[in-house]
């Protein structure tokens, strides 16, 4: 089988061809190419495939084979290895996920996709969105015990559940016991992606992501244009923002006029390579 390493800011996953190639069993895939000891090495699976609404769908899968709605960075690198590798060479493009059929924006160097503008949709703020089993009508600013310390954590959804800590210094957080702590927390039924963000000025955050299903991560598109809105909706940043990943940079515009977040980053193809059928 046919596959293709790529990542969006660090943040890395094994790509299919349905088009060309057959997956029997994705999830039982996804944790076998995800192990970084005995596999590819990434942070899950991905299935480019055909769609009858969209130019391309994406299927997304962790690296402990849980089905994920959508993920920013990975619907960029779709973008990148539909246009690259002659899919569509429709640009702007629409890409079908679990969360609905996102808008992407692709600017080329030397006729390949380097940068990639995702229009992620409108946030989804009430609880039964998340779900989250705490009783409110918006989950902005709530004190949460997350061992130990008394913590403020907005939720929000686009399409896949998210939880954003605002903290300073960022080193206050341990990011494996905290982050997993959380993501199990009883208050998240389907478990939840974990942000903890710093402000360094009013446009410009710093971010660590445990995400849901793949523990610490390289960067998070969703979960930037998370805490994009957290920032917004609580003060402490303008809308329009940069965050700083372990991984690199992304920026984030959350616009006024039609209430959507829109996500600009890089897309980059490492390696392809044969994955032998049956392991």
């Amino acid at each position: 089988m046919r596959f293709t390493k790529m990542h969006g800011a660090g943040n890395d996953y094994v790509y299919v061809n349905v088009f060309e190639e057959r997956v029997a069993d994705a999830p039982a895939l996804a944790r076998a190419v995800s192990d970084r000891h005995r596999g590819i090495g990434s942070d899950g699976l991905i299935l480019v495939c055909p769609s009858t609404k969209a130019d391309v769908r994406m299927e997304m899968y962790n690296i402990d084979g849980s089905r994920g709605q959508m993920c920013g960075n990975g619907i960029r690198c779709v973008a990148k290895y539909a246009f690259d590798h002659g899919l569509t060479k429709n640009n702007p493009m629409h890409v079908e996920t679990d969360a609905g059929v996102l808008t992407l924006e692709l600017t080329l160097e030397n006729g390949k996709v380097a940068q990639v503008r995702v229009n992620i949709g409108q946030p989804r703020l009430r609880p039964e969105d998340l779900p989250t089993t705490l009783p409110a009508d918006e989950m902005i600013e709530r004190a949460t015990d997350v061992n130990g310390k008394r913590l403020p954590m907005t939720c929000l959804s686009f399409g896949n559940p998210h939880a954003v800590v605002f903290v300073d210094p960022l080193d206050v957080i341990d990011l494996q016991r905290d982050g997993a702590f959380l993501e199990n927390h009883t208050i998240f039924p389907e478990r939840c992606n974990i942000h903890f963000a710093r402000v360094n000025t009013p446009d410009d955050v710093t971010m660590i992501t445990w995400e849901r299903g793949s523990g610490p991560t390289q960067a998070c598109g969703t979960g930037a244009s998370a805490v994009c809105v957290a920032g917004a909706l609580t003060r402490r940043t303008d809308r329009r923002i940069t965050a700083h990943l372990p991984g690199g940079d992304l920026f984030l515009d959350w616009a006024t006029d039609d209430d959507c977040v829109y996500m600009t980053g890089p897309a980059a193809e490492v390696f392809t390579g044969d994955w032998p059928v049956g392991s």
